[in-house]
């Protein structure tokens, strides 16, 4: 095995060991000896290849960032109708959170602490852009197929009715009196729940 490879195959276990601690323990419960630990190798090793949790953290949320951004990207720009991208957009962002629950309390917690890392993301070329779906809802609602919709505020409510169960996971939890297997199943059917709900909303009866 080449030094290159062995690198490559290296760093692709330490990601993967701390997506899992992170998703267990999160942000602030992590720490570097317990991924090291599921990577299979010494902390020395760990910090070689990452100087600090941070960075560490960083690097998980690109890697799943990276999943993410096509699969939006797709729907926003394909030719869908507006009605069916809303449905694609939610069964794809439910899915990919259920994969990546530390996700959306990370992405909260840096835009506090650090939004010029969100500046890095945003400047990337994958990253999702609005301009076909805003300019679409405007033609749709021109044709009559939509009532009086702001493609910005749709998105927004798109995003913000998809991603809330994920960081108050704990709050909904204790109000519904539901155990992680019943929390799974209310996603599940939100997929459902919040297409037609948002559909409902802007479409013309």
């Amino acid at each position: 095995m080449t030094e290159k490879k062995f690198n490559q195959d290296t760093e692709a276990k330490i990601l993967e060991a701390a997506k899992e601690v992170f998703h267990q323990k999160g942000m602030d419960g992590a720490r570097m000896q317990e991924i090291a630990n599921a990577a299979g190798i010494n902390k020395a090793m760990l910090h070689y290849y990452f100087r600090s949790k941070q960075l560490l953290f960083e690097a998980v949320f690109k890697n799943a960032f990276s999943l993410l951004a096509p699969q939006l990207n797709k729907v926003l720009n394909d030719d869908s109708s507006v009605e069916e991208k809303v449905k694609s957009f939610t069964h794809n962002y439910i899915s990919f959170m259920k994969k990546h629950p530390y996700l959306p309390n990370f992405i909260i917690q840096e835009s506090n602490r650090n939004p010029g890392f969100f500046e890095m993301i945003k400047n990337n070329n994958g990253f999702p852009s609005l301009d076909k779906f805003k300019n679409q809802v405007a033609l749709e609602v021109e044709q009559g197929i939509l009532r009086p919709t702001d493609g910005e505020q749709l998105f927004v409510t798109i995003v913000s009715m998809n991603i809330f169960p994920f960081v108050a996971k704990p709050l909904i939890k204790g109000f519904l009196k539901m155990g992680e297997d019943d929390f799974e199943q209310l996603m599940e059917q939100r997929k459902r729940v919040v297409s037609e709900f948002i559909i409902n909303s802007i479409k013309k009866t």
